[in-house]
């Protein structure tokens, strides 16, 4: 007789949702790592009361984010890291986007979502002009993308480089290559709200004299020329894949003889249940977009080389969800 304790515990998964997004709010990881390690010295330093937060921390325990011994808590190799605010690695903002009431708010059918085969979110989802998500993306995200703006800056190489980042949200990605090529010109395209944010970035960074950008949408404003490199980081899986080619041909005519497109995607093997992060990002295309999807490499490949690139390189990242696809221009 098989047991029923996996579909209970889907059942109930919405409370470990509330309990991170609480212990957050909270701050109780960053009051563990200044050594507050009892539920009576968190309460007191979280200001809350004493049996709350030791039932909180005992749930935090059972889904493996706190360690327990003798009556004090302790952080975990993962909470330590990005859970605590004090962290250079720390993440916890992104609870912000992904838990905001326009992210939760896509499932609450997914059943209707399932029978539509895309969003219920109005017709356009999150791809409407201007959504205002996307400045809370820019501002909670970039914690999370900082690890991959470095190793995509790695990948670009040193140079001169002309480069143009398609829906730079936060503008990591373009500012990451700036501070490592002193003469690289960076172009960065996404609404208007969306860019400040960017340029916030850029100027905190100390490359804003050479942060440039263009306000509109992807699909429809002037990119200009001559492009060494074009950016297109977690964008294309939100449309389909003709809406795709059609973008990637306007990329194609940007770039210069030589030119590449270097992309950063949730990209699942040819089963589409594998690995599973990647994999399962398509449910949240599903209910997000009109038609969006995590798209597997050979659907990557053929875009690109329907656009007109010659040939596409996948690399992945260490310990991270997404890989990068590199294309070539001839």
């Amino acid at each position: 007789m098989p047991s029923p304790e996996k579909i209970f515990q889907i059942f109930n998964a919405y409370q470990q949702t509330a309990s991170l997004k609480a212990a957050i709010e909270l701050d109780v990881f960053t009051a563990l790592a200044e050594g507050n390690n009892t539920a009576k010295a968190l309460a007191e330093r979280c200001q809350t009361s004493e049996r709350g937060m030791r039932i909180l921390c005992d749930y935090l325990v059972i889904i493996g984010l706190l360690n327990k011994q003798n009556g004090h808590y302790d952080l975990t190799p993962e909470s330590a890291v990005f859970l605590n605010r004090r962290s250079p690695a720390c993440i916890s903002s992104v609870v912000k986007f992904l838990n905001s009431p326009y992210v939760m708010d896509t499932f609450k059918d997914v059943a209707g979502v399932v029978r539509r085969g895309g969003t219920l979110m109005g017709e356009e989802g999150s791809m409407a002009p201007e959504h205002p998500m996307w400045e809370e993306f820019a501002r909670s995200m970039a914690p999370m993308m900082a690890p991959a703006a470095q190793m995509i800056a790695e990948i670009v190489g040193e140079g001169d480089w002309k480069v143009l980042d398609i829906a730079a949200g936060h503008g990591l990605f373009g500012i990451a290559i700036a501070k490592r090529n002193p003469k690289a010109q960076i172009f960065a395209l996404d609404w208007p709200n969306v860019l400040k944010v960017a340029l916030e970035n850029a100027q905190a960074a100390g490359v804003a004299d050479r942060y440039h950008t263009i306000a509109g949408s992807a699909f429809e404003v002037e990119y200009g020329s001559d492009y060494d490199t074009v950016l297109l980081t977690n964008f294309l899986h939100h449309v389909d894949t003709g809406t795709c080619e059609n973008l990637l041909r306007r990329v194609h005519r940007a770039l210069k003889s030589g030119g590449r497109a270097v992309t950063l995607e949730f990209i699942p093997n040819e089963d589409r249940v594998s690995p599973p992060a990647a994999a399962a990002f398509s449910l949240m295309m599903l209910a997000g977009t009109p038609s969006g999807d995590a798209y597997t490499f050979s659907e990557y490949d053929r875009m690109f080389t329907a656009a007109g690139f010659s040939r596409s390189e996948l690399h992945p990242l260490p310990n991270m969800p997404q890989q990068v696809i590199v294309s070539y221009k001839e």
